[in-house]
């Protein structure tokens, strides 16, 4: 039977809620273990504000894991995306306390007391055609590299703990322009806006939207042919990159920077699977590439013998937005 993507065997769980824990690593010890019981791999993150992470296996597993999940604090109604994959995109099961489920530097923001306007992907085409619509693509800059909407900003920003300064001097010069704000943000699955748009709320602008769901949300329910969004979408698992329908990107993953790579990109004299690419290769030293180039090594002799290599480089769920 040829497989769709209906019914490829691997359920990935995309989730986040921000809640109140008092004790993160009290939650821990009991959250891996289901995770383990279940044979689910990837990782959540745990913090005082709440839970963020991808997850990945059966659809029996993902439902025990979720299950426990739901009985957390604050988290009966937490936000899952979901969808399919022909093998399992992570290679571990990690459960990391963080200060932050979602890393922007500012502590005294609580996404609890007061966060932008929703706004259904169905309805996010009119938001955005207004001409007095701001778009502003929340990401980093090599996350928009790849796909964004038509006529959004792109901060530049290489991570999110550098937009909370980008976006105070962009309001400054908008206010100077005689502008009065009306802005809808965008990310990948939603949480990272639940704090930037709380953010712009705390920095007085009151007209405020973002994207229910993120850009998956929208590329799952939008059909292509009535879309604005142009590219693919990066995720942060072996998938690398999605589509319109969540059909699978055709990016690559530098495994010493992990940026998605086109085509071109690799056709790039700095690029070495494994060890570089154009965008990192003067970020590293030849040590660097060394010691990048004996793991692959060992990861091809690891996949030649059909084990997985113990030592292989482990994705970070810190980064989704």
């Amino acid at each position: 039977m040829t497989q769709t993507r209906a019914n490829l065997p691997i359920r990935v769980a995309a989730l986040y809620q921000f809640a109140r824990f008092d004790d993160p690593a009290a939650i821990k010890p009991d959250l891996l273990a289901a995770m383990e019981g279940a044979g689910v791999r990837g990782t959540l993150l745990l913090a005082r504000e709440g839970i963020n992470g991808t997850i990945a296996g059966s659809d029996v597993a993902i439902e025990a894991v979720l299950d426990h999940v739901r009985t957390l604090p604050g988290c009966a109604d937490i936000e899952v995306k979901e969808s399919r994959a022909a093998t399992l995109p992570f290679h571990r099961t990690k459960v990391r306390l963080k200060k932050e489920i979602v890393t922007m530097g500012e502590p005294d923001l609580d996404p609890l007391e007061g966060v932008g306007t929703y706004v259904a992907p169905e309805d996010w085409n009119a938001l955005i055609s207004d001409p007095d619509t701001i778009l502003i693509d929340t990401r980093n800059d090599y996350e928009v590299q790849i796909g964004t909407f038509e006529g959004a900003i792109d901060p530049g920003t290489k991570s999110f703990r550098e937009f909370p300064a980008w976006f105070r001097a962009k309001r400054d010069e908008l206010e100077a322009e005689g502008r009065s704000p009306k802005i809808a943000m965008f990310c990948t699955g939603g949480i990272r806006c639940e704090k930037s748009t709380a953010f712009a709320r705390a920095e007085g602008v009151e007209e405020v939207y973002h994207l229910k769901g993120g850009i998956l949300n929208y590329l799952e329910h939008v059909p292509e042919a009535e879309s604005l969004w142009r590219g693919e979408c990066f995720v942060f698992d072996e998938r690398v990159s999605v589509g319109h329908g969540l059909a699978l990107g055709d990016h690559a993953l530098c495994r010493a920077c992990r940026r998605p790579l086109s085509a071109e990109d690799m056709a790039h004299e700095h690029y070495e699977e494994g060890v570089s690419c154009h965008r990192c290769w003067d970020e590293r030293s030849d040590e660097q590439r060394a010691r990048y180039a004996e793991r692959q090594r060992q990861e091809m002799l690891a996949e030649a013998r059909g084990a997985e290599h113990v030592g292989r480089r482990e994705e970070d769920a810190d980064s989704d937005g």
